[in-house]
């Protein structure tokens, strides 16, 4: 085999690495903070509330607490003491 077939293989091994990640990124913002649905369409609002959503996404995944992300959002929008834990980064 010439050296093309191999660089072709670790080029679509890397290509399809970044989009599972991609992928699972967009379905945790769409599922979860429903992004898809969002009808924020004037001036720069649509990229401040993306910087949020993915600073919020970034916070609870640094939470080692037991229970999945959904859970922790919704235990963050309804208990403050939660949310100032999530925010310290404890």
């Amino acid at each position: 085999m010439d050296e093309s077939y191999f660089g072709g293989r670790r080029k679509g091994k890397r290509g399809r690495a970044h989009w599972r990640v991609e992928n699972a990124l967009h379905w945790v913002l769409d599922v979860m903070m429903k992004e898809d649905a969002s009808r924020v369409r004037k001036d720069n609002a649509p990229q401040n509330l993306a910087v949020l959503r993915r600073l919020a996404l970034n916070v609870i995944k640094t939470n080692k607490d037991k229970g999945s992300n959904r859970i922790k959002f919704k235990q963050a929008g309804w208990d403050d003491a939660f949310l100032r834990k999530l925010i310290a980064g404890r």
